[in-house]
């Protein structure tokens, strides 16, 4: 007896709130600025300055693209003194 494709069991329907939730992720990864963001994110954590020179971007433009990837749980940030450190959530969002 068959369990999906390659021996996998199918997954169940998606709902509403999931299927919204997801798109709203593809949607912030459509973003090339956001793009770049993560992709210095996963060489190590940093500070908002640190991310700005490392992707040639405004610290305000920085700033306000890290507020939606924190909203969206891909990225999370840690005081430090007078410094936020913002680092990926966890690997996963690494090999988005």
């Amino acid at each position: 007896m068959g369990h999906g494709v390659e021996g996998r069991t199918p997954p169940g329907q998606i709902g509403v709130d999931l299927a919204r939730e997801v798109a709203q992720t593809i949607q912030a990864l459509a973003t090339p600025s956001r793009i770049l963001i993560l992709g210095r994110l996963t060489e190590s954590p940093c500070t908002v300055g640190e991310l700005a020179a490392g992707v040639a971007m405004e610290q305000s433009a920085v700033s306000h693209q890290l507020r939606t990837l924190r909203h969206l749980g891909l990225v999370v940030g840690e005081r430090r003194g007078r410094n936020v450190l913002y680092a990926l959530h966890d690997d996963h969002v690494a090999t988005l």
